[in-house]
């Protein structure tokens, strides 16, 4: 079974940039798509972006304009770079393998994720 880690989180401020990172344990070929999730505090944990092999993206309208979704086959990772973020941003979040870049249902088990925290 393919593993997914995080990193990359920390705090910053309101207006800040973030480019968070998930490495997969294999090949990205191997994994049809590739999500970024985020659960705030009291919230339901809610997909924020996804990539799949042919290229197709989803995100959030929360984010759109300002997140983006990138993948690097040569190094197995999955990149979510984050600009004007804003305390609302602030979450764990984690990655997973939705089953397309729209679903809510996913395909392998959740990490720890990493915390981001948007605050002065």
């Amino acid at each position: 079974q393919v593993r997914l880690v995080e990193s990359g989180g920390g705090l910053v401020q309101p207006g800040g940039s973030l480019r968070l990172s998930c490495a997969a344990s294999r090949s990205l070929f191997s994994i049809n798509a590739v999500g970024w999730y985020r659960q705030a505090p009291g919230k339901v944990r809610e997909l924020v972006a996804a990539i799949d092999n042919d290229g197709r993206i989803n995100y959030a309208d929360s984010v759109k304009g300002r997140f983006t979704i990138s993948r690097d086959n040569t190094k197995n990772t999955v990149y979510l770079e984050m600009n004007s973020l804003k305390p609302e941003d602030t979450a764990v979040y984690l990655c997973n393998r939705p089953w397309d870049v729209y679903s809510d249902y996913v395909s392998g088990p959740w990490g720890q994720g990493t915390q981001v925290t948007v605050s002065v």
